[in-house]
């Protein structure tokens, strides 16, 4: 689609106001910014819609993560709900909204999470900026909701990366990636005015792309990215944290990367399991006796948490002796 100019100059104005008026860091003093500081024990949650949620497939960004660190442990969890939305939309379930966002409070008490990495707004690619004002104040009240059942939580806000152009019948995405920049900008702003640690993934991830059909595609249709488009975003990621991966090859992290794709395979099953509506909805009353099992899940994880300390320590030490 094509929004007029009018439309995205006066959706941007109205953000200003009701934003608390801050500096914008220009891209250059972002790019020295001090590194995020994760602490010994942190325990990181992913949260936000598609983008995230397909990163359990690839398990691209915590390795990568897990060897910038070096001795330092972070767990990291996976909460992230294709097409969800700051409102809680897709979470839900047969319910409003709310349910989403209550759903989303009880696994947030589970897991008690010290820091939380949140990417939104991919939406805004296709749909109208003057959407802006609704969304920013959902955003502040989730990050609201998150501060009273995370208390202390560090917050990291993460841009969504630019949309590809492939070949014909797939459609032309620039309009879609202007549209992206502009809410960039705006999500900037806000994520300052609420204390957060900001990363642009877009900018990282290339900004907008030159017009016409990308020559190395990264995605599999335009908008879903696949596993090498994955291992760049796992990598731009840990560049935004203000961090440095130690040199390896894709060989040599191949094995740490299967021990978390195997570990988020267990977490998901374990907050997500297929038969919900059976064993917690209204339809417990048929195996609803089985809920008991999924708490069984997590001595699992948590071996696999140490499996994946084990196997990144193993390498650490290994470029050590070089």
């Amino acid at each position: 689609m094509i929004w007029k100019a009018s439309l995205v100059t006066l959706a941007l104005a109205v953000v200003e106001v009701r934003l608390v008026a801050q500096e914008i860091t220009p891209p250059a003093a972002e790019a020295t910014k001090t590194a995020f500081a994760f602490q010994d024990g942190d325990r990181l949650v992913l949260l936000g819609n598609t983008v995230f949620e397909r990163e359990q497939r690839y398990g691209s960004f915590e390795p990568r993560l897990a060897l910038s660190l070096g001795e330092t442990k972070v767990s990291v969890r996976n909460l992230a709900w294709s097409a969800d939305t700051v409102f809680g939309h897709a979470r839900s379930y047969f319910g409003p909204p709310e349910e989403g966002l209550q759903r989303l409070t009880s696994h947030l008490e589970l897991l008690k999470p010290t820091v939380l990495m949140l990417c939104y707004g991919s939406e805004f690619a296709f749909e109208r900026l003057s959407g802006l004002p609704d969304f920013l104040t959902g955003y502040r009240n989730l990050l609201e909701l998150i501060r009273k059942h995370a208390p202390g939580a560090r917050i990291i806000v993460v841009t969504p990366p630019p949309l590809e152009t492939l070949p014909p019948p797939l459609p032309d995405q620039t309009d879609a990636n202007k549209n992206l920049s502009s809410f960039r900008d705006a999500l900037r702003k806000f994520a300052l005015s609420q204390n957060t640690y900001f990363i642009d993934l877009f900018e990282l991830m290339g900004g907008v792309p030159k017009s016409g059909v990308s020559a190395r595609p990264l995605t599999e249709n335009g908008v879903h990215y696949t596993r090498e488009g994955y291992e760049k975003i796992g990598a731009r990621l840990v560049e935004g944290l203000g961090l440095a991966m130690p040199p390896v090859t894709p060989a040599e992290l191949e094995p740490l990367r299967r021990e978390v794709v195997h570990k988020d395979e267990l977490f998901f099953n374990r907050w997500r399991p297929q038969n919900e509506t059976y064993l917690f909805g209204f339809r417990k009353h048929e195996q609803g006796q089985n809920a008991k099992e999924i708490p069984m899940f997590d001595p699992l994880i948590d071996q696999s948490d140490t499996k994946i300390q084990t196997v990144k320590a193993s390498l650490l030490a290994s470029k050590k002796q070089l």
